[in-house]
């Protein structure tokens, strides 16, 4: 659908096409950034979740990435053998460890999403700041909207 201007539920139809199709799109990106990386889509997620939140332990990150523990422990060591992470002692509890990145995977994460966030910013900045908050609130929701819809879709495959 191609539509711009219509009525509301025409536009509403609109903004789902196009959400679907950056959804696929970011799916293909990342497609592409896991064969730079020499890692699979799963590594590629624990990955990015310590680009965005920093070193976790292992268990935050099977919350994080909705692994098994035993599968998250099977990725850690697959992208620390890859060179893109490393396990270290917790900075406040010694007896915790937890998984940082490399400097290499960092310099990886630059290289390929620094060119299309900067683009995402340009385009971001020529929007109001209206408009901004809309936009904000619609991702916001949105994130809410598909947690929920995979912890009950989750749950529904664990009653069988």
């Amino acid at each position: 659908m191609s539509k711009q201007t219509g009525s509301t539920a025409e536009l509403i139809e609109a903004i789902q096409y196009a959400v679907a199709e950056f959804q696929h799109l970011s799916d293909t990106y990342d497609d592409a950034a896991a064969q730079l990386f020499g890692v699979n889509r799963t590594d590629l997620r624990l990955i990015g979740l310590l680009s965005l939140r920093g070193p976790l332990t292992a268990g935050a990150l099977a919350a994080g990435s909705s692994l098994s523990p035993a599968a998250t422990t099977t990725a850690i060591e697959r992208i620390v053998r890859a060179g893109h992470a490393r396990r270290e002692q917790g900075a406040e509890d010694r007896r915790q460890t937890v998984v940082t990145l490399t400097p290499r995977a960092e310099e990886l994460i630059i290289r390929v999403y620094t060119s299309v966030a900067e683009a995402g910013r340009a385009q971001l900045a020529s929007y109001s700041a209206r408009e901004l908050r809309t936009i904000h609130d619609f991702l916001t929701r949105g994130n809410v909207l598909l947690a929920e819809g995979e912890r009950d879709l989750r749950q529904r495959e664990s009653r069988g």
